[in-house]
């Protein structure tokens, strides 16, 4: 069992930033691949970035490219998305999700095990 505890959501202005952190509880979190989704109201839960479990590997969704960046320290056990250059349609709540690292990519949402309860992210125009 891996619980994750998003933090650093809130409201912004359009053209604004927030880094959104995620805490692990796993004992060897190096092993994980982590992954940031969103859902808006009325929407479905949509990718937004993965890495994996080394940080050498990441992917995003066409739609943050370049605006956002995923990182993580396998010291803290701490995955974070930066995002920049924020536009109301950012506006969701974004989940933190977890797998195991089976050297592949993970995009879909049926390849993460485990969730957090999500973090709130409005942009304002």
């Amino acid at each position: 069992q891996v619980q994750l505890v998003e933090s650093g959501g809130g409201l912004v202005q359009s053209g604004g930033s927030l880094r959104l952190s995620c805490a692990a509880s796993a004992r060897t979190f190096s092993i994980y691949t982590m992954g940031w989704f969103r859902q808006a109201p009325g929407q479905e839960r949509e990718f937004v970035a993965a890495i994996s479990g080394s940080g050498r590997d990441t992917y995003y969704a066409d739609n943050v490219k370049d605006r956002f960046t995923i990182s993580r320290d396998n010291a803290k056990n701490t995955v974070y998305l930066q995002m920049n250059t924020l536009k109301p349609e950012d506006t969701a709540v974004y989940y933190c999700a977890t797998g195991l690292d089976l050297g592949r990519p993970k995009l879909r949402f049926d390849d993460y095990r485990y969730w957090g309860q999500g973090t709130q992210v409005t942009v304002s125009s």
